[in-house]
C-alpha cells in the first residue's frame, strides 16, 4: 500500500531540499574561495605628485593583467581596485573607506606620497587592513604600526647615503635647502640629526616652497656662506628650477639631491644643468651596468624591459615601488595560503630576503620597510645619464 498524502509527499520534498542544500554547500564555499584576490591602491595619477603615481598606476596595471594571464594567484585572478587621489589626502582618506568598507579588498596598496599615507594610516588600523605604502617618510612606518608597511628608502636612509659621500671627499659643512611639504620637512629633521651626529655643520638652512618658480635668493645667500656642497631634500619640479638657478649663479659648491629625483623626468626638465648633481637611487637607474653576480640585476632589467616596452617611457624608480609592493604582498599571500588579514599580515611581516628593484628586503616586527642604507647606490649624471660614483 503506497503512502502519498500530501503531508508526506512535501515532507520528502524538504528533506531531499535539505539534502540537496548540503550537498551544493561544499560547491558554493568552492566558488567563493576561487573568487578573485582583490586588492585596492590609491595613487595620485594625476596632480602635482602625478610624477609618482603615475608610473605607479601603470606598474600595477601592467603586471595584474601579466599575472592574470599566468593563471593569478592561488588559482585565483587578481582584482585591482585603484583610484586617483589627485595628490590630495582628503581624497586618499575617502577612497581608503570606500576600498574597505564598499569594495571589501584584501589589501592596499599606497598612497603615492606622504601626506595621502598618513590620511590613510588610521582607518587601515582600525579596519585591520595591510596597506603597503608608497611613499618615503619614515614617519609612516615610525613608530611600527601592525599593518602598515612601507617599500620606499627611508628620509633618513637619504640623508646617511649623502652625508657620508660628503665626507668621504672631504667636505666638513654644507648647506640644506628643504622643501616645505612633508616630505621636504621630515628629510630636513633627520638631515639635521644625522649631521650633528656625523660632526658635519650645517651652515646654511634653507626652505623653499614646492610651487616655487625661482630659488635664487636662497641659492645666493649659500653662495657666500662657508658652504662646501649644497644637500637638496624635496620631490617634485622645483629641484630642477634650483638646479638652473645654481647653474646660472655659476654656483662652485657640488648639488647633492635625495632620492626625490631618482629619474631620467628630473634629468629632462633640468636639462643640462642636471650634469655632476649626485643622488642616492635605487639600483634601478643603473640596472644595465649592474654585475651579473648583483642579485637585483636580473628583477631590475626585467622590470625596465616590460615597463618601457609597454608605457612607451623610461622606467621610474617610483613605479618601481609599486612593482616590488604588488610582488611582495603576492609573495606574502602565497606563504599566508590565503587572504586571511591576520595571516597576510604576518606574513607581509616575516618576509625576509625578497629581491625587489628598491633592495633586498629583510621586514621583522620592529622593522615595517625591511630596507638598510645599502639599498642605495649613490648616481652622478654624466652626460644625461645615470652612472654609478664608485
Amino acid at each position: 500500500m503506497r503512502n502519498s498524502t500530501p503531508s508526506t509527499s512535501l515532507g520528502r520534498r524538504a528533506v531531499n531540499a535539505l539534502l540537496a542544500g548540503a550537498l551544493l554547500l561544499p560547491l558554493a564555499a568552492q566558488v567563493h574561495a576561487a573568487g578573485p584576490i582583490k586588492i585596492g591602491a590609491v595613487v595620485s595619477a594625476t596632480g602635482p605628485a602625478s610624477f609618482l603615481g603615475d608610473p605607479q598606476q601603470k606598474t600595477l596595471e601592467m603586471y595584474v593583467r601579466k599575472i592574470n594571464a599566468a593563471g593569478g594567484v592561488l588559482g585565483r585572478k587578481l582584482e585591482l581596485v585603484l583610484y586617483d587621489d589627485a595628490s590630495d589626502a582628503n581624497k586618499a582618506n575617502a577612497f581608503t573607506r570606500r576600498l574597505i568598507m564598499q569594495d571589501e579588498v584584501d589589501a592596499i596598496l599606497g598612497a603615492s606620497t606622504t601626506g595621502s599615507t598618513m590620511a590613510m594610516v588610521p582607518q587601515a588600523e582600525a579596519a585591520k587592513m595591510p596597506l603597503i605604502s608608497l611613499a618615503a617618510a619614515s614617519v609612516i612606518v615610525e613608530p611600527v604600526k601592525p599593518y602598515v608597511f612601507k617599500m620606499p628608502h627611508s628620509d633618513r636612509m637619504a640623508a646617511e647615503k649623502v652625508l657620508g659621500e660628503m665626507k668621504k671627499r672631504g667636505f666638513t659643512q654644507f648647506a640644506l635647502l628643504s622643501d616645505t611639504g612633508g616630505f621636504g620637512k621630515s628629510g630636513r629633521t633627520e638631515t639635521l640629526k644625522l649631521a650633528e651626529s656625523l660632526g658635519l655643520k650645517v651652515v646654511e638652512d634653507q626652505t623653499y616652497g614646492e610651487k616655487d618658480t625661482d630659488v635664487t635668493p636662497q641659492l645666493t645667500r649659500i653662495k657666500s656662506s662657508g658652504a662646501q656642497a649644497v644637500f637638496v631634500f624635496g620631490t617634485g619640479q622645483a629641484p630642477a628650477i634650483i638646479a638652473r638657478n645654481h647653474q646660472q649663479l655659476a654656483m662652485k659648491q657640488p648639488l647633492y639631491t635625495s632620492h626625490g629625483q631618482a629619474s631620467t623626468e628630473f634629468i629632462r626638465i633640468a636639462g643640462k644643468s642636471s650634469e655632476g648633481i649626485r643622488m642616492p637611487s635605487p639600483a634601478l637607474l643603473i640596472a644595465q651596468a649592474l654585475p651579473d653576480a648583483d642579485p637585483q640585476k636580473k628583477v631590475s632589467v626585467s622590470y625596465a624591459k616590460d615597463y618601457e616596452s609597454t608605457a612607451k617611457m623610461d622606467v621610474s624608480t617610483f613605479g618601481g615601488y609599486a612593482h616590488d609592493a604588488l610582488y611582495l604582498l603576492i609573495d606574502a599571500i602565497q606563504r599566508a595560503g590565503g587572504t586571511d588579514k591576520q595571516k597576510l599580515r604576518d606574513a607581509i611581516e616575516a618576509t625576509r630576503d625578497f629581491v625587489g628593484v628598491s633592495g633586498i628586503y629583510r621586514m621583522s616586527a620592529t622593522d615595517h620597510m625591511g630596507l638598510d642604507v645599502s639599498a642605495f647606490r649613490m648616481v652622478e649624471i654624466k652626460d644625461g645619464k645615470f652612472v654609478e660614483v664608485r
